[in-house]
Formats: structure tokens, sequence, C-alpha cells
């Protein structure tokens, strides 16, 4: 399978690299990461993709790494369609107090906006 994943620099982006590597490690998917600059993040898109270096690196895996500039939804949603990934990975979904997922912009409209199945790590 080929899997798309957004990486912003949040813990949670984090998370889901490491679940995706794992995933990729056991099913044999070929994994292209998206380092896209959020400005709600402290760390500049270099920091992201140098920690997201370091952590494949640790994994024995050594997939693509690109690094999106513009808004980062349409950004991921155009490079998964137009390079026709199976399956875009994300991270996000804060619950309320109320108990209900909450999404960001970005990920609202990946989910909205996306034709390639995408998978919300939480």
């Amino acid at each position: 399978m080929k899997v798309l994943l957004g990486v912003g620099g949040s813990d949670g982006s984090f998370a889901a690299l490491a679940d995706t590597v794992d995933r990729a490690a056991e099913a044999g998917d070929e994994v292209t990461v998206a380092v896209v600059d959020r400005e709600d993040i402290a760390l500049t898109p270099e920091d992201v993709e140098t920690e997201v270096r370091e952590r494949l690196a640790d994994a024995g895996l050594d997939p693509e790494i690109r690094r999106l500039s513009g808004h980062p939804g349409s950004k991921l949603v155009e490079l998964a369609e137009r390079e026709g990934f199976d399956r875009l990975v994300l991270a996000g979904g804060e619950r309320s107090p109320l108990g209900k997922i909450q999404f960001d912009e970005t990920l609202e409209f990946v989910l909205l906006n996306s034709e390639t199945t995408v998978t919300l790590v939480r």
C-alpha cells in the first residue's frame, strides 16, 4: 500500500509516525512523509524534518520526506490525489468536555475534501 503521512510537529503527529512505521514494517507499505508547516506548533519545519529523519533512522527506514508549504490540508489532499496514494494518515481529533471529537482546520479540510482514504490516528 502506498501511504502518505502528514506530520506537523505535534506530539500526536509523531505518535502517528510511530504507528505508521510499525504498520509499514509489518505490511510492507511504501511510506512517504509530508512535513507541513503549522503556525500553531513551536517547531519549525526544519526541526520537524530533523526529528522525523532521526525517528525513521532508529526504525531502520528511509522513506521519502517532502516539505509542503501553503495550506496544509489543501497541499496534503493535492499530493495524495496527484500521486495516487492509497491512504493518507494524519493525527488529530480532541475530545470536547461533552465527549464529542473536535477537528482542527487542517484535519477537517482533509476529511471533507480528500478522495483518498484517510486514516486518523488518535
